[in-house]
């Protein structure tokens, strides 16, 4: 943050980029390369294509960008309103703003009620920090998670944000405490399946990081099965009401659905 160097702008995937006050650098880290390579938006190793992504810390916006740019209509969320701006930014600059909503937001805490997406990402603050401790600048939450507790929600609460078929993806390194979120996730009663592995050297070392699909586990899934069919029988109940109002007897014969 405090770089003599830091630029206002910069350039990554064949495209310059505004660089505000106290956002992620990602010149700063390999972590943005990786995310876009695991999420298939450098134009090789392309996962399955979704209609509609949530990014989560989406920093200067080029992971939500470059989703956008793909065709996907994309909603980037971060805690740090410089970042949010940021993005809001870079969107007008490549000319993404029609389908790229920039928010605010405490992970999950700003979406409307009912918002779905077909995938959920995340490139984690995966360095543990103590409990009580206390950041110094809102770019520290970029980096730094007290706790884990921003893991611990984000492993709780993302399952219930997605659409039927949607996934929920976590970018983390070997710089972070996996044990940790391994048995966080048991916990929340998460199980965590590897998707893609990427070594990178990182100063003078070499660092994994790694993308993790986070899947419910098989009390969740019953709770999201229980949730969907009720959705279905309020969705019906509120067809049946339409039909009585219009004097049309209810069709107990045709379908239902969501």
């Amino acid at each position: 943050m405090t770089n003599p160097d830091r630029p206002r702008t910069f350039s990554m995937v064949n495209r310059e980029w505004d660089l505000l006050d106290e956002v992620f650098a990602p010149i700063y880290s390999p972590s943005t390369g990786i995310a876009l390579e695991f999420l298939g938006l450098t134009g090789t190793n392309s996962l399955t294509p979704s209609s509609s992504l949530l990014e989560i810390g989406c920093g200067a916006g080029v992971i939500a960008i470059q989703a956008a740019l793909s065709g996907c209509t994309t909603v980037a969320a971060d805690i740090n309103e410089n970042a949010v701006e940021n993005t809001r930014l870079n969107a007008e600059r490549h000319g993404v703003s029609d389908r790229l909503t920039a928010l605010h937001s405490d992970l999950f805490d700003a979406l409307d009620d009912g918002a779905r997406f077909d995938r959920i990402f995340w490139s984690s603050n995966y360095v543990l920090a103590p409990a009580d401790y206390t950041y110094r600048s809102v770019h520290e939450r970029a980096y730094v998670d007290a706790g884990y507790r921003t893991h611990r929600r984000y492993l709780e609460e993302a399952v219930h944000h997605l659409t039927d078929t949607g996934s929920v993806l976590l970018h983390f390194c070997e710089r972070g405490d996996i044990a940790g979120l391994e048995r966080i996730a048991e916990e929340c009663g998460r199980e965590l399946r590897v998707l893609r592995r990427r070594t990178v050297l990182e100063g003078q070392d070499l660092i994994e990081h790694t993308l993790l699909e986070v899947l419910p586990g098989p009390l969740a899934k019953a709770e999201r099965g229980s949730r969907t069919s009720e959705r279905i029988a309020a969705s019906g109940a509120r067809r049946g009401a339409r039909r009585d109002r219009a004097g049309a007897a209810p069709d107990r014969n045709r379908p239902v659905h969501a």
